[in-house]
């Protein structure tokens, strides 16, 4: 539930939002023609793309080009809430921004497989710019159309002075280039990731229902049991070939709840993981 949200516009289009929320809550974020920078001021972020996954938390940002975006927002383990800033990048705006002074990143590329996207840690300049942003919601009064446009061009000023600016001048560059992804490849990115089958139709653009019918067509399996099955089998790896604890093995395999992993694993291989992998020491060594 939002408990506040706030904006300042530019040519009539939402620049720069201020929202609290009441968390945890889950967004769809699909965003076509259109890009985002998103500031965390309380609790914690995780949002997925079609191949990608972040995982930002309080003083951390994101920059995600135009695509198709989950996101699940986390509370403040406090206040109980989730209060983040974004600003919205949009080419209509930014052309007129710019004027004849045209950055490249506006300009017409070869289509690239960029990130969709770049995470960056905790930065002082990024911190002080949000400071900045925070003081004119604060004073609505002092903005204006000029004001903005600064505001705007400062902060792609900021993020390519940023350590990570080698891939932010990738993403810039394809920043409204719109990357298409097959179903296969979107589901194998996010097979061990701990994310819903409604999360999955989302990041797919098909509704839950298409999804389900689609998945069974391409793997000849419902998504919920090739999901648990693939995320089985690698645990099961992971037991043999590595001293990694149960409970990493677990959530690594995308299993949130241990005794769920337990369950699963034990109706699949007849034995519980820890005897699993006591069972497969002992075939090595007596084969040894």
């Amino acid at each position: 539930m939002i408990l506040a949200h706030e904006t300042l516009s530019l040519y009539d289009k939402m620049l720069f939002e201020k929202a609290v929320v009441q968390a945890p809550f889950q967004k769809a974020n699909p965003m076509t023609n259109e890009a985002c920078f998103l500031y965390i001021l309380e609790g914690e972020n995780k949002t997925y793309s079609e191949l990608e996954r972040t995982h930002i938390k309080v003083g951390e940002s994101v920059l995600m080009k135009c695509g198709n975006f989950m996101s699940t927002l986390l509370p403040d383990k406090n206040a109980g809430t989730y209060e983040a800033i974004a600003v919205h990048f949009y080419p209509e705006i930014l052309k007129k921004a710019y004027g004849n002074n045209l950055p490249s990143f506006l300009q017409r590329h070869a289509i690239q497989h960029s990130s969709s996207l770049v995470k960056l840690e905790a930065i002082t300049l990024i911190q002080k710019y949000i400071e900045s942003i925070l003081f004119y919601f604060k004073n609505p009064s002092l903005v204006n159309e000029d004001l903005l446009i600064l505001k705007l061009k400062e902060i792609i000023l900021l993020l390519l002075q940023t350590d990570n600016c080698n891939k932010i001048k990738k993403v810039l560059a394809n920043l409204f280039t719109e990357q298409i992804f097959d179903f296969k490849e979107i589901i194998e990115a996010h097979l061990f990731s701990s994310i819903s089958v409604s999360v999955l139709a989302e990041l797919t653009n098909n509704s839950l229902s298409s999804f389900k019918r689609k998945f069974k067509k391409i793997y000849n399996d419902s998504p919920n049991n090739y999901i648990k099955n693939r995320r089985l089998q690698k645990a099961s790896n992971l037991l043999v070939v590595t001293e990694l604890s149960i409970s990493h093995i677990a959530y690594d395999c995308g299993f949130n709840d241990i005794a769920h992993f337990s369950k699963s694993f034990k109706q699949k291989f007849s034995v519980s993981p820890s005897n699993f992998r006591l069972n497969q020491k002992h075939k090595t060594l007596s084969q040894s």
